[in-house]
């Protein structure tokens, strides 16, 4: 019996317009405004002035309730900073894992080290949602250091996948999700392959970072496209001739109503309307970033 999960669509990026900031968006589309429980994958490159100090740089103080932004640091290093006091730098290839909860407000910069070095960060942001029973919760600051994330091998050693959340055999990610979750992150050094089991009852998405793969069964995919599978099946095979990185994204729906209004995602406009007056009298914290 075939178990290779077909694919549903293909969606390229296209560019937009971030306050200022340039930014790839492969989620949502007009076409597909969510996939169940993903609602937005965000892929930028941004380069900083050298004659400028890095807390002035990137992406300011702005507030989040009932989601995770979860932001897949490809090259540079990105300063986290929010409201409740937490004050990180990631490095490539780390996570930070940001659960909003009943609301924060957070910035993400250069370090100073890389403004000083004149060089660029360049990273996917991804929005989950959380269920409606978990949205106000206590806001949750979650990071692993590189050397802490499980790995998956494939046969061929060609293909080193890092376990960012939830069960894969007997590994465990480290991280704490909301909801039931898979996300990997595969990285090819050269001509390899790799066969991935996924949970039946999930909505499964990839996205190429680097590099184009082939995806058995469909094909030839690009850099830089976000690949839906449909349900059915339970494996997806990825075959690389070159050195390429994607992020395998895979979650059980949570099959609620959403209500989204820019930073905020919730379940209804009356707690949209709460969210955004609570924001504006200063419930989601200050942040003071000196």
């Amino acid at each position: 019996m075939e178990s290779n999960k077909k694919v549903k669509t293909l969606i390229p990026v296209f560019n937009i317009d971030m306050g200022g900031i340039p930014i790839k968006q492969a989620l949502p589309t007009t076409k597909v405004n969510q996939v169940d429980p993903f609602l937005l994958l965000h892929h930028g490159k941004l380069k900083y002035r050298k004659d400028g100090k890095a807390i002035h740089q990137g992406i300011g103080p702005h507030p989040h309730r009932g989601f995770s932004p979860v932001t897949f640091i490809i090259e540079g290093e990105i300063h986290h900073r929010d409201s409740c006091g937490n004050n990180q730098i990631a490095k490539k290839g780390e996570v930070q894992w940001m659960h909003a909860g009943s609301g924060i407000i957070h910035s993400e910069r250069p370090s100073q080290a890389l403004v000083d070095q004149n060089e660029y960060n360049e990273f996917v942001q991804l929005w989950i949602n959380s269920p409606a029973a978990k949205k106000m919760q206590q806001p949750k600051y979650q990071f692993i250091s590189e050397e802490d994330i499980p790995l998956i091998f494939s046969e061929d050693n060609q293909i080193i996948s890092k376990l960012i959340v939830g069960m894969y055999g007997a590994q465990k990610g480290k991280i704490t999700p909301e909801s039931e979750l898979l996300i990997l992150w595969g990285t090819a050094k050269g001509s390899g392959a790799m066969t991935y089991e996924l949970p039946k009852d999930h909505n499964t998405m990839l996205y190429t970072v680097k590099g184009k793969i082939n995806l058995k069964g469909y094909g030839k995919v690009e850099k830089e496209c976000l690949v839906v599978f449909e349900n059915e099946g339970e494996q997806i095979t990825i075959e690389t001739t070159e050195e390429a990185s994607f992020l395998i994204l895979s979650g059980k729906p949570i099959n609620e109503k959403t209500v989204q209004h820019g930073p905020f995602v919730m379940n209804s406009e009356t707690q949209i309307l709460e969210a955004m007056r609570d924001y504006q009298m200063g419930k989601m914290g200050i942040l003071i970033e000196e």
